[in-house]
This record gives structure tokens, C-alpha cells and sequence, in this order.
């Protein structure tokens, strides 16, 4: 067999699709593997360079070559989609990744640690057990405003709407049953939220980069921890603008035949981290207009024009934003 200089791997759960590519560019090794086979079948190799889509369980794989000495290199797939070519089966896939990979100006998605994706996994959780108690009591609420029980908003009033449920004869038997299970759910789902939270603080106060962050007005621990374990390496980006594009805050640019026309955010990368960051400076920026109107009208406008010209110098940026992960 040739030397290989590449490989491109289509992966799934258990089929492994393979295209390598010589020094001349030449097809050399069209091969699928199950799962079991992959960590031997690299082993054998000489080192060479494995492109894969930056997709399930990819960030793993890469860390099993590495150890076997080959460089990974993880692409979007939104990138790989062009250089696949017609009547779309695996093979197709791999040599697309082997094509892509081999591009100068291709974009590349960091290899994260184990460690990394546990801290992800902790944000992840939490998240998911915050959308599950706001479904919760929105589910408790519903079912006790059917027996005409009602109660404020807020998260602190779903234990006492039980109380009262529990509590009102006119609620059928087989009702308040019903209400006692979801409510032992929430008050569950209270405790082990509150248990992530505990470590997910605790991650912030152990990682420097995200006490720092956290510095910044309208960044909290959410913010700062989401910003460290999402972000790849902030050289990466030359400037805050390109971090813009990249988190999809940039305006979607549709420019042609010299005329400019930008649409909506193009909303690309994380939507949680995003959605974090704008909640934190539109509060920030709200505070800021209050101290304003207090220091009087005057003071109110000049900001105004100031925001105005700092709009008005704005351009559309070249960087696409991919939204890679």
C-alpha cells in the first residue's frame, strides 16, 4: 500500500467508512470498519492526518487517535457538505471529509479534553433540569387552574398552589393524587438542581479564566462558565467582532452586484451561550440608561449620538459565521 497522507472517516455508531488519499493525491484505501476494529486498524498505521466531522461521540475518537500518534482534525459539517458529490452514500461522506480537510483556508473544530466534556456535560444537565421544572410547574399550574385553583407567579408559589390543592375538598381524590406525585417530582427536581448548581459554582471559583470573565458587566458565573467551556482558544478569533460572528450576533450579509444588504443576526454557534450573553448585556445595558436619565436629558442624548455613531462606522464583516462547535 502507497504512503497515506490523509484519511477522511465517515462515522456512525458502529460502521466506519474510510477514504485515503497518497502523496498524488490518488485514492489508496476505500475500507469500512465495525467499531471493534478501528483502534487496531489505526494502530498499524504509520502517523498520518484523519479528518471527521465535528459530530457525535468525534471529540472521543480523536483522542484515541492521538494517543496512536495521528493528527485529528474536526470539520463542521456545513463545510464537508460542498465537497461531497452526487448520489450520497459513506463513501461519498469519507472522500468529501478527505477533500475538505485538504482545503488551505478550511476551518477547524479544537479536539476538546475528557474534562472539558464532563464540565459541558454539568451545563448540559443543569439546563435540562432548569427546562424540566419550568415544564413542571407549568404543567401544575394548567392542571390546577382546570379545578379552579390559581396562585402568583413564580417558582416560589408552586409549593404552596399544592398546599392548597391538597387541602381543597372540592379537587376530586384521584386529582389530588395525581398533584401529590408531581409535587414530590418537583420538590425532587429542587434538591438535585440546587446539587448542580453547588458544582457548577464550584467550577467557576476553581477556573481562573472564568473568575475573570465573570469581571465583566453583565457576565455572571452562568455567563463566565458557559464563555470557558464553549469558547475554543480566544486566539483564534483577531479581533471581538469575529467572536461575534462566530457566536451568530453578526447581521446575516447577502451582498451583491456592489449593493449591501444585511438582514437579521445570523444566529449560528451555541443558542444557550448566546441566548446567556444577551440577557446579561441587555441588563447591563438597561442600567446604564437609568444612570443616564437620572444624570439628566442632556446626558440621555449624548449617549444616544454616541451609539448612533458607533452604529454608523459598523460594516459588514468578511468572516462567515458557522456556527461550529
Amino acid at each position: 500500500m502507497e504512503q497515506i497522507i490523509r484519511i477522511g472517516m465517515d462515522t456512525s455508531k458502529h460502521i466506519f467508512q474510510l477514504h485515503g488519499v497518497d502523496a498524488a493525491e490518488q485514492p489508496v484505501l476505500r475500507k469500512r470498519l465495525g467499531r471493534k476494529q478501528m483502534v487496531a486498524f489505526f494502530a498499524k498505521l504509520p502517523p498520518s492526518v484523519i479528518g471527521m466531522e465535528a459530530c457525535g461521540a468525534a471529540h472521543y475518537w480523536a483522542r484515541e487517535f492521538g494517543k496512536l500518534g495521528h493528527e485529528v482534525r474536526l470539520i463542521a459539517p456545513q463545510h464537508v457538505k460542498p465537497y461531497v458529490k452526487r448520489n450520497k452514500n459513506d463513501g461519498r461522506d469519507a472522500e468529501g471529509l478527505c477533500e475538505a480537510m485538504s482545503r488551505p483556508t478550511m476551518r477547524f473544530v479544537p479536539v476538546k479534553t475528557a474534562e472539558q466534556q464532563a464540565a459541558l456535560m454539568l451545563a448540559g444537565q443543569r439546563e435540562q433540569m432548569v427546562a424540566r421544572r419550568t415544564q413542571l410547574g407549568n404543567m401544575i399550574r394548567g392542571y390546577a387552574a382546570e379545578f379552579g385553583v390559581t396562585e402568583a407567579k413564580g417558582l416560589d408559589k408552586i409549593e404552596p398552589l399544592l398546599a392548597r390543592v391538597a387541602q381543597d375538598e372540592c379537587v376530586p381524590a384521584l386529582a389530588r393524587e395525581l398533584f401529590a406525585v408531581q409535587g414530590r417530582e418537583y420538590v425532587q427536581l429542587q434538591v438535585e438542581l440546587k446539587a448542580i448548581e453547588i458544582k457548577l459554582r464550584a467550577w467557576h471559583r476553581a477556573n481562573a479564566d472564568s473568575r475573570r470573565l465573570a469581571e465583566i458587566p453583565g457576565v455572571g458565573a452562568i455567563g463566565a462558565t458557559g464563555l470557558v467551556m464553549k469558547t475554543p482558544d480566544p486566539r483564534a478569533f483577531p479581533s471581538g467582532r469575529h467572536f461575534a460572528a462566530w457566536i451568530g450576533l453578526t447581521p446575516k450579509d447577502h451582498s451583491t452586484a456592489g449593493r449591501t444588504r444585511l438582514g437579521k443576526i445570523t444566529r449560528a454557534g451555541d443558542e444557550r451561550l448566546r441566548s446567556v450573553l444577551v440577557a446579561g448585556a441587555t441588563g447591563e445595558a438597561g442600567s446604564w440608561s437609568s444612570i443616564a436619565l437620572a444624570a439628566g436629558p442632556a446626558e440621555a442624548q449624548a449617549g444616544k449620538a454616541r451609539r448612533r455613531g458607533a452604529r454608523q462606522q459598523d460594516r459588514p464583516h468578511s468572516l462567515e459565521a458557522d456556527g461550529e462547535r
